[in-house]
């Protein structure tokens, strides 16, 4: 069935994935006149037997957060709450009868006051019309969630609190730390993966959701470790997310976030099939209204191009379907390219009557060349919102020998790209126009490997299935009006190798080389000078050229 097992590491992660899991649950369709799904719900959902004897359909995913980080969510929820005090559930303390206990004295139970559901998750529970969502009453990803999860899926680590002053989890070295001490004891793997990877007939990958600027770097780092030892050929995707950093933060956290960063990237480049930073950027269209301090709005944004990426590895029609590890190969063409960058654009869904809106293939398809002037391969698509880390160079800008700034187009060396929502016709037009259409056959391989070695890899979905806006959704999404997009939205997502990767990495290697003890100071540089290395454009002598230390 070619399923894929979701990891979450962390609050960052578990709102991308709420999101994410929210619209996967959307899809299904309950009745004849729904018709039927173009989801292959199999993919991210498995099968099961409740408390009550009943069939449940819940996500593969293992959620990891901290102790707090589930707001008012219970390990157990009504499809599960019989096996309470079963083994898949240790919420329960067990105390030790009296007789076995080392202290003979008086003894006392605290139990620290559980946090109250909100308002939405009351009414889900009810069955009555949910009040609407604002970025005041969203506290926690778990309040705005819409879907049941398995007991195994949720577990919490109750070494380090969600926000505290006294020992806040935002070194890499500490997510290092707890990962090996849980997994010495525990056997990570072991007690929450393999469950999910022994029932899958024919797993096509592990996607793997963490942040890059924190501490879950560390744990994701040593997580990937052990997978890729477990999962030796298994695909491993990891979506590397970086907070919105606000201006009140201090220049030493923020150094340490970059620290943070650089450290992550280069230990999951090593196994990772692909990486994909996200971050939101600064500057954002005048058609997305967003609240850059609510991660409820900012996981929106993300888990929108996210969800639609990934798309073709869940859809039933054929012709546009494709698993994890043949767009990683298509993207990774040079065999070490595995950091790649995202993109996005978007419109609202035409009305009865009303011109669909352009394209944006035939809005973008010459801004995005290869080369250094306007004639170089146009098969590449630029969008319009990038979601590289917002700490790094301009995606166009590059560096020339007086220090000022000239505006170039990187060179780009796999795309891949999906469109949704689209009229059919146009579709047809847009993939005819910029050269994209390609046979779904072996074929389509062999020609892959024959093209020239400078030449741009393409591949293209397309789907009338647009992008539904749940109430769970903060309504971000505008149209040339200014008014809010809701039911559907049209998305087109792009995401790609090019050399503005070697930049990025090469910046990142000056900032924090300065910030970091030099026990680690010259291996972190020297990784991130190998993996920008192979994004140049050309021949490369692996020289540091005007780079000090």
């Amino acid at each position: 069935m070619h399923e894929i097992i979701t990891v979450q590491l962390g609050q960052q992660s578990n709102y991308l994935a709420t999101h994410f899991w929210n619209t996967q649950e959307s899809y299904f369709t309950y009745s004849e006149d729904q018709g039927e799904s173009p989801i292959s719900h199999d993919i991210h959902w498995r099968p099961g037997i409740g408390a009550d004897g009943s069939e449940t359909f819940m996500p593969r995913t293992v959620i990891y957060d901290l102790k707090g980080g589930f707001g008012s969510m219970r390990k157990t929820n009504a499809l599960y709450d019989d096996l309470a005090t079963s083994s898949t559930d240790n919420t329960q303390l067990q105390l030790p009868p009296s007789g076995s206990s080392l202290w003979n004295g008086p003894t006392s139970v605290t139990k620290l006051q559980p946090i109250e559901q909100s308002a939405y998750q009351q009414s889900l529970d009810l069955g009555v019309e949910p009040p609407p969502l604002t970025t005041e009453n969203v506290r926690y990803w778990s309040d705005f969630n819409r879907v049941f999860y398995h007991p195994r899926s949720v577990v919490q680590l109750n070494e380090y609190e969600l926000n505290s002053s006294i020992a806040p989890f935002e070194r890499f070295s500490s997510g290092e730390e707890l990962f090996g001490e849980l997994d010495k004891e525990h056997d990570l793997l072991d007690r929450d993966l393999r469950l999910f990877a022994e029932e899958a007939d024919q797993m096509q990958g592990i996607s793997i959701m963490a942040s890059l600027d924190d501490a879950w770097g560390g744990f994701a780092a040593r997580y990937l470790e052990r997978l890729r030892d477990e999962y030796g050929k298994t695909v491993l995707w990891v979506w590397g997310g970086k907070d919105v950093v606000g201006g009140a933060v201090s220049r030493d956290k923020r150094l340490l976030r970059l620290a943070n960063e650089a450290r992550a990237l280069t230990e999951l480049y090593k196994h990772a099939s692909i990486v994909v930073p996200l971050a939101v950027p600064q500057r954002l269209p005048g058609n997305l209204q967003l609240d850059l301090s609510s991660r409820w709005h900012t996981s929106a944004l993300l888990a929108s191009v996210v969800e639609t990426i990934t798309l073709p590895s869940r859809l039933k029609d054929v012709a546009n379907r494709d698993t994890l590890g043949t767009i990683a190969d298509m993207l990774n063409t040079m065999g070490r390219q595995s950091i790649a960058g995202l993109q996005m654009s978007f419109a609202p869904q035409a009305q009865e009557g009303e011109t669909p809106a352009p394209h944006p293939s035939t809005a973008h398809k010459r801004k995005y060349g290869n080369g250094e002037d306007d004639d170089g391969d146009e098969k590449a698509i630029k969008l319009d919102i990038d979601f590289s880390p917002a700490d790094q160079p301009d995606r166009y800008a590059s560096s020339i020998g007086n220090g000022f700034l000239e505006k170039k187009k990187p060179k780009v060396f796999s795309q891949s790209l999906v469109w949704r929502g689209y009229p059919e016709d146009e579709q047809q037009q847009s993939s005819k126009d910029t050269d994209m259409e390609d046979e779904f056959d072996d074929e389509r391989e062999r020609n892959r490997r024959r093209r020239r070695p400078d030449e741009t890899v393409t591949k293209s979905y397309k789907t009338p299935l647009s992008f539904p806006l749940l109430d769970s959704f903060p309504k971000i999404f505008r149209d040339k009006e200014g008014e809010a997009i809701t039911g559907h939205v049209n998305i087109t997502a792009s995401v790609s190798t090019d050399s503005s990767v070697s930049d990025r990495l090469r910046t990142l290697r000056t900032t924090v080389a300065r910030s970091i003890g030099l026990e680690d100071r010259e291996n972190l540089s020297n990784d991130l000078a190998e993996m920008a290395d192979e994004y140049h454009e050309g021949w490369s002598s692996g020289s540091d050229e005007g780079e000090d230390d």
